[in-house]
């Protein structure tokens, strides 16, 4: 199903692949939930050899990213929530703050994903060539 993205900022921002060529990974770790490993990330693409950190301090810019993504799972955790499954309020909060808490590490790659292809883009060409 994914594969069908390829080539859109989507696929790079849902599967932490490289946001030029969208082959090499941008995580050391698959895993997100080896919290010691959770940020750790690259420095370059094994594939095109992008650099992943622009600039000290780069991903400073996705905490805010991050603010915006935990408001939507929280918002998301209400509606199921409260709508679907008729919890009261109190019920509610504990499934946003137990929703936030257990998508933590989710939450942060996503919003460094989401972050970095604001400023990169897509390239067919990288895409197809390989470093030797």
């Amino acid at each position: 199903m994914l594969r069908l993205l390829k080539g859109h900022k989507i696929y790079s921002m849902l599967t932490g692949k490289c946001p030029v060529c969208h082959k090499g990974d941008m995580y050391m770790e698959k895993n997100p939930y080896i919290l010691s490993k959770t940020l750790k990330m690259h420095d370059r693409c094994s594939h095109c050899d992008t650099k992943f950190k622009i600039e000290p301090s780069f991903f400073y810019g996705a905490m805010y990213v991050s603010y915006g993504v935990g408001i939507a799972f929280g918002v998301a955790a209400f509606i199921i929530t409260y709508f679907f499954l008729g919890g009261g309020l109190m019920a509610s909060f504990l499934a946003i703050v137990g929703t936030l808490v257990l998508l933590l590490p989710i939450i942060s790659r996503l919003s460094r994903n989401i972050w970095i292809n604001i400023f990169m883009d897509y390239n067919k060409e990288a895409a197809s060539q390989h470093l030797s």
